[in-house]
């Protein structure tokens, strides 16, 4: 027997329904991707560090932005595995 559609409901519809404490699980695939909150920065570059930024941007063909994220991954990562030298 085939399934009869459901009516599409806006997210607001949604969570109208939640609230009043509605089952609305059906409208709920159990697939998705988290996306964890971004904070925005400003950080001062020289010109020079700018341009090495550019021309690996134009060789990976990725935008700056994936660039300093990538670099900034590396060498947070890089940091963590370095064994920590004791003090004395």
């Amino acid at each position: 027997m085939p399934k009869t559609s459901r009516k599409s409901r806006t997210a607001d519809e949604i969570a109208e329904m939640a609230s009043r404490g509605e089952d609305i699980s059906a409208y709920f695939t159990n697939q998705f991707t988290v996306v964890r909150p971004v904070h925005r920065v400003n950080v001062d570059l020289t010109q020079g560090i700018l341009r090495a930024l550019d021309e690996r941007e134009a060789r990976l063909n990725i935008s700056r932005q994936a660039v300093i994220k990538t670099l900034l991954d590396r060498a947070l990562n890089e940091d963590k595995r370095r064994p920590k030298k004791k003090a004395g």
